[in-house]
């Protein structure tokens, strides 16, 4: 017998008969409507029957070996021609590149054999809720307002290409240069999606030591370690039934690329000092500003998590490919950074004058030149003047310009912002985000990185020279407290009596050049040095070398 029409209506596709069996007991106990096919033939009859009744079906899960065909084709075939019906497939254990086939290929979600009856009805239940916007009045996700803000035809076409991930299960990886709204995009992806009323957790996988990632992601038990005193769900467990978003997921160790693909593989996770794993129900948002395939090449990244991780790529434009919006962003930026008693404004020419910016830190960028222009604006009123900005170049980017690498732009640490964030870029931070809360402090100016001209002198001699060339003023803190004078360099035909402490000195001595030079932005500094961002921070926090206040 079966359920009341107006029940969702499911159809299983299946050659063998006990799992079809099993399957079918599982749905209609769920309060679902079942139609059965153990082959290609009989699943194309059913779903013409359905599409002549204009009542798709609310799920179609098939497998993926079947006796006249494959699963995949009818993955295709339902995907171009029942647009509003999703359709997943159950793949053998241990078939992992099967199901990312199925998922390239327009599968809303996959499962595993044997199938484990918890995860079949999770995926049921987000089918369900992907179709409830239209049975219901609820207002769907064409209909939210887009935190993506602008009007240009790459950003239509993104919230567009949006709109049709949302509706999938498959994992997306995000490439973007810094700057360019990665987070904002994910966060739009989670609220278009049925997982929309769970949680979404953005990890910055750069911000979190190697020694704790595994407590950080899959929690840990009490008493598993010295100063575990209660046990902690990890990030999984936080955004279970949500969506995860590892940010700067090039950044992870390959130790723990290794344990994060089974977590993915097997959706499954073992807190430390747990005997059995839990199972969890997340989708995967991946970002990264840094080349994912090129460090397949270097052996810095696994081969298998970057296919498991990049099923459906989503790539966001530069801010100088969509100078168009830059009205629409800038309205948005000066809307937040005013306040009820004073309204900002921009004054004649500022606009153009913006349109004339390369701007190589993308959105972010323009809102740190917004909120140090208005520091220095008369009456919530922003002039020329106030934008600084020193050596601007055409949004064409000339010959000659040559923007800091992409493996050395935005690197990252951690900071609180907003309520589902557990780690944000310190770069958003200083240089804020058009797309993301207001930064907490203004940064200095930002000039354009000079070429780094290799020095052919002795260390000896590059010491004296960094040494002449910036004496930090009186009111700068210093690195080297008063008692302990930093050593001086020896003479050319002499060896330093403290090795460590020159070298130090020398070190220092370079650092403080380059940020003197880059107004102590520091990652146009680290660019400079030809070394990361994490490297300059570190190596500032090792030599005590602080930034002058504003």
């Amino acid at each position: 017998m079966s359920s009341p029409r107006s029940s969702p209506r499911v159809l299983v596709v299946d050659d063998e008969a006990d799992l079809r069996e099993l399957l079918e007991i599982t749905l209609l106990k769920m309060g679902l409507d079942v139609d059965s096919a153990e082959n290609l033939a009989q699943a194309r009859g059913h779903l013409a029957r359905m599409a002549e009744a204009a009542s798709p079906y609310a799920l179609v899960l098939t497998d993926m070996r079947l006796p006249d065909g494959l699963g995949l084709e009818l993955v295709r075939e339902v995907s171009a021609a029942c647009r509003n019906t999703p359709i997943a497939v159950v793949t053998a254990y241990g078939s992992a590149d099967n199901a990312v086939v199925a998922l390239k290929a327009g599968a809303f979600d996959y499962i595993s054999k044997p199938v484990a009856l918890d995860q079949l009805r999770v995926m049921v239940q987000s089918a369900l809720r992907l179709n409830a916007p239209a049975a219901g009045p609820a207002p769907g996700a064409s209909s939210q307002a887009s935190g993506l803000k602008g009007e240009s035809a790459v950003i239509q076409a993104l919230r567009a290409q949006i709109a049709r991930l949302a509706r999938s299960m498959a994992p997306i990886a995000i490439n973007g240069e810094s700057g360019s709204g990665k987070e904002l995009a994910a966060r739009e992806i989670h609220a278009q999606s049925s997982r929309a009323g769970k949680p979404f957790v953005a990890v910055n996988c750069g911000a979190i030591p190697e020694a704790l990632m595994e407590a950080e992601f899959f929690g840990y038990r009490k008493g598993a370690f010295t100063g575990a005193a209660d046990e902690r769900d990890g990030f999984f467990q936080a955004a279970n039934g949500g969506t995860l978003l590892l940010d700067e997921v090039a950044d992870l160790p390959l130790a723990m690329q290794v344990k994060l693909l089974r977590a993915i593989q097997e959706r499954r996770v073992r807190k430390i000092g747990a005997t059995a794993e839990e199972p969890v129900d997340v989708r995967i948002v991946s970002a990264t500003h840094k080349n994912l395939e090129r460090l397949v090449e270097l052996g810095q990244f696994r081969q298998d998590l970057f296919y498991r991780l990049n099923v459906i790529e989503l790539s966001l434009p530069p801010l100088r490919e969509r100078l168009d919006d830059l009205g629409v962003l800038t309205d948005a930026i000066l809307a937040r950074l005013g306040t009820f008693e004073q309204k900002i404004a921009l004054g004649p020419g500022v606009l153009e004058a913006l349109r004339g910016y390369a701007f190589p830190g993308n959105v972010r960028e323009l809102e740190n030149i917004l909120e140090r222009a208005l520091a220095f604006a008369n009456d919530g009123v922003i002039e020329v003047r106030d934008l600084a900005l020193k050596g601007a170049r055409s949004a064409e980017m000339p010959p000659g310009y040559v923007p800091p690498p992409a493996d050395l732009r935005g690197e990252t640490e951690p900071a609180q912002h907003g309520p589902d964030r557990r780690a944000v870029p310190l770069a958003r931070e200083r240089q804020g985000d058009a797309d993301a809360a207001v930064p907490s402090q203004t940064p200095l100016p930002v000039v354009p990185p000079a070429p780094v001209i290799p020095d052919r002198r002795t260390a000896a001699e590059a010491g004296r020279s960094a040494a002449a060339v910036h004496t930090p003023p009186a009111s700068q803190p210093t690195s080297q407290p008063t008692s302990q004078p930093a050593p001086q360099p020896p003479a050319p035909d002499t060896l330093p009596s403290d090795l460590p402490g020159y070298l130090a000195q020398v070190e220092r001595d370079i650092i403080l050049r380059a940020l003197a030079q880059t107004q102590f932005n520091r990652t146009q500094a680290a660019s400079l040095l030809g070394i990361s961002f994490r490297q300059l921070r570190y190596q500032m926090q090792k030599l005590n070398i602080q930034e002058p206040e504003a």
